[in-house]
């Protein structure tokens, strides 16, 4: 079977959707760092949408560590598969890529770039440990990358060196800075790779370097969101038989696609709105709704379908009550504590519960159920804190953090490891004698002492760790 690529991109099937631009008057204007599946579904996906009308955002995509990518691409040009999961796929060709590098091969090839006065952009997605940074999010200057980036600039292996380094290169160059998007989930991911970078050049001993990129380099703060399943023979061998084409790397994602970005685009910003990304005055005001009403209720979906022996999302919302239940807490209980004006909170609560009925995305609790000491904080306590604070009763939400001190009790009892960075101290509560709620509640690591301390949610959490315990069921009239 012949392999996608420029010369054979006519012959894919007409209800495949192919590049709506002449890929041959494409220009690089964006560097990406960490082009893994994620980018090539998302922002890859974004600047394919925009090249009909900005030629000049061409993307060159390069990885940090490994030539994988580079190697399945090259040959087909650039070109891949994106497969939009929902009952009926969707399948489209992107060609955004221009250009694959790897920087411990070639990083004179990569800075060419970076210095390049058509680079406007610079993109990443290299998760949070790409950024070197301490848990008080400042740059960790004791990180093996960054000392060794100290000690040989010119060859730097984290992306704070990286971008550090470029921005230098630049300023002798005569040429303005780029603009450093962060795509990793980091909340505030533009503040914090900003600091990182000029962190970096201060440390280098290059002051009037670090003075220039906090006054002239733009770092917006952006969140994205979109599942996005792993690539395997499966996906490969649908992708062949839809293209008449082999693709050595397709990848696949759900229908619903987000991307808000600070407005620190200047006269770029239009053509990104065009293309579906949200220009936002603030990205904060997003990532509450997507950490509280998303992972909110996917969190209590997870803990009470698994009471309920559901084992995927799917499964969990072609339950009435569960699904019920779950609207009720997004409505009632977190909208009222989200203050998002450039959001149209109800409809961002209908796309979500849209994509928690996707059949075509198969998303097991048992894994959203992974690190909940970790999570619960952000999803569910610290909306329970506000309403609480606004006289506002809490039942609904102390429903999924009793099924979380459920899903403990359980996996313990059971003898089943629990994948969480406090497992030992989870499963010594869990052993532990007395009242259950009791224990948990007395863990500071988890929850914050003044919430833990309030009688109503004492009573709210006890009430629903009760109703579960006699029949998961009727802890869903709350």
């Amino acid at each position: 079977m012949k392999r996608l690529s420029d010369a054979t991109l006519a012959q894919v099937p007409a209800n495949v959707r192919r590049p709506a631009y002449d890929r041959a008057a494409v220009k690089v204007g964006v560097v990406h760092f960490g082009p893994g599946a994620f980018h090539r579904a998302h922002q890859a996906f974004y600047f394919d949408g925009m090249l009909g009308r900005r030629p000049d955002f061409g993307v060159c995509a390069v990885s940090l560590r490994t030539p994988d990518m580079r190697d399945a691409l090259a040959p087909q040009d650039g070109l891949y598969t994106l497969v939009e999961r929902e009952a009926q796929p969707t399948y489209r060709v992107i060609g955004a890529i221009r250009e694959a590098l790897v920087a411990p091969q070639d990083p004179e090839a990569v800075f060419r770039r970076l210095v390049s006065p058509d680079v406007r952009f610079v993109t990443a997605t290299v998760t949070e440990k790409g950024y070197c940074l301490t848990t008080a999010g400042e740059l960790d200057l004791g990180h093996p990358d960054i000392r060794r980036d100290l000690e040989a600039p010119e060859r730097p292996v984290s992306l704070p060196g990286w971008i550090a380094e470029a921005l230098r290169r630049r300023r002798a160059a005569g040429l303005a800075p780029f603009t450093a998007i962060s795509c990793d989930n980091l909340s505030d991911n533009g503040v914090k790779l900003r600091r990182a970078v000029v962190q970096f050049a201060q440390a280098r001993g290059d002051a009037d370097l670090a003075r220039w990129i906090e006054g002239e380099a733009a770092f917006p703060s952006s969140m994205v969101d979109s599942i996005t399943p792993a690539t395997d023979d499966a996906l490969r061998d649908e992708v062949a038989g839809v293209l008449g084409l082999e693709d050595a790397w397709p990848i696949q994602r759900e229908r619903f696609v987000q991307w808000v970005i600070e407005d620190r685009l200047g006269a770029d910003a239009e053509a990104f709105a065009a293309a579906g990304v949200t220009v936002a005055r603030e990205v904060a005001p997003f990532e509450r709704a997507k950490l509280r009403l998303l992972n909110g209720a996917h969190s209590t979906l997870a803990y009470v379908g698994l009471a309920l022996g559901h084992e995927t999302v799917f499964e969990s919302m072609g339950d009435p009550a569960l699904a019920r239940f779950v609207e009720r807490m997004m409505r009632e209980d977190v909208a009222p504590t989200l203050h998002a004006p450039e959001l149209d909170v109800p409809a961002y609560i209908g796309q979500v519960l849209d994509r928690f009925r996707n059949p075509a995305i198969v998303h097991r609790l048992s894994q959203i159920a992974w690190d909940g000491s970790q999570k619960l904080r952000f999803r569910l306590l610290e909306t329970a804190s506000e309403a609480l604070a606004a006289g506002r009763p809490v039942d609904r939400l102390a429903v999924g953090v009793a099924a979380w001190i459920g899903f403990v009790l359980r996996q313990t009892a059971a003898g089943v490891p629990i994948v969480d960075p406090l497992a030992v101290r989870l499963n010594e509560v869990a052993n532990d004698v007395g009242d259950p709620v009791d224990r948990f509640l007395a863990l500071a690591e988890v929850f914050p002492p003044a919430l833990a301390a309030d009688p109503r949610f004492r009573a709210a959490v006890a009430r629903a760790y009760e109703a579960l315990a006699r029949d998961s069921r009727t802890a869903l009239a709350a």
